[in-house]
């Protein structure tokens, strides 16, 4: 339950964090963040939080991690499903405690988009379905092979934290104008639940896409790390 709570806890961070610093300060006048912020913001979220829970819970607050982890052999089948649903009650209730923050604003409107990942009208760049499936899954599989790689016993001890955190600050800078990044089912379910209407009904590629991506990632850095004997 410790592990459970800590995910949870961590999940909840990550998409307070990320999405909050994109509704409340990517655009806030004059000196607002913008795509870097917001970038390095969701980066921070994880960094911080494998420093945090990394020893408790291994500090996946994703459940294509948790599932990329287990295709790659270091995560146990039995855990999945509790560690999936932690991750996404902590992205929920994250979603509503910014929410609340949100909507003490004059003007705000949850239908703008409430930092939701979307594709075609509701991609920030107007990119098509395919583009953004594509582009999910390539982010998700890079991800995957970095934190398998940083936390390869081979690896530098300590080091994994900041790899990972870097990752994800590289995937949102590469990918925000494409979906808003996802490469996480549960940060996109976290406010998309809030939004309703499309940010729901697209929400089926962004549980996708991170999946299938992770499991190449898992199954790609099994390829190339494995011993020769």
């Amino acid at each position: 339950m410790k592990r459970y709570g800590a995910e949870f806890l961590g999940t909840f961070w990550l998409v307070l964090g990320g999405c909050g610093s994109a509704v409340l300060a990517a655009a806030f006048p004059e000196v607002g963040i913008g795509l870097h912020g917001v970038s390095l913001a969701f980066g921070l979220t994880v960094l911080t939080m494998a420093f945090a829970i990394g020893h408790i819970s291994g500090c996946h607050l994703n459940p294509a991690v948790s599932i990329g982890l287990w295709a790659g052999g270091r995560f146990p089948a039995n855990q999945l499903l509790p560690y999936i649903v932690a991750q996404v009650l902590g992205g929920i209730v994250a979603g509503g405690v910014l929410y609340l923050i949100a909507s003490g604003a004059a003007g705000f409107d949850v239908s703008k988009g409430f930092a939701s990942n979307g594709f075609g009208a509701h991609s920030p760049g107007g990119y098509s379905m395919m583009a953004a499936l594509l582009t999910e899954v390539v982010m998700t599989m890079f991800f995957l092979i970095i934190i398998l790689g940083a936390t390869d016993k081979r690896a530098p001890a300590g080091f994994a934290p900041i790899a990972i955190g870097l990752a994800l600050t590289l995937i949102h800078l590469i990918s925000i104008p494409v979906t808003n990044t996802s490469v996480n089912p549960a940060r996109s379910t976290g406010v998309a639940l809030y939004v309703g209407d499309w940010a729901v009904a697209q929400l089926w590629l962004f549980w996708l896409a991170p999946i299938v991506g992770a499991v190449l990632g898992a199954v790609s850095y099994r390829l190339i790390a494995s011993e020769e004997k």
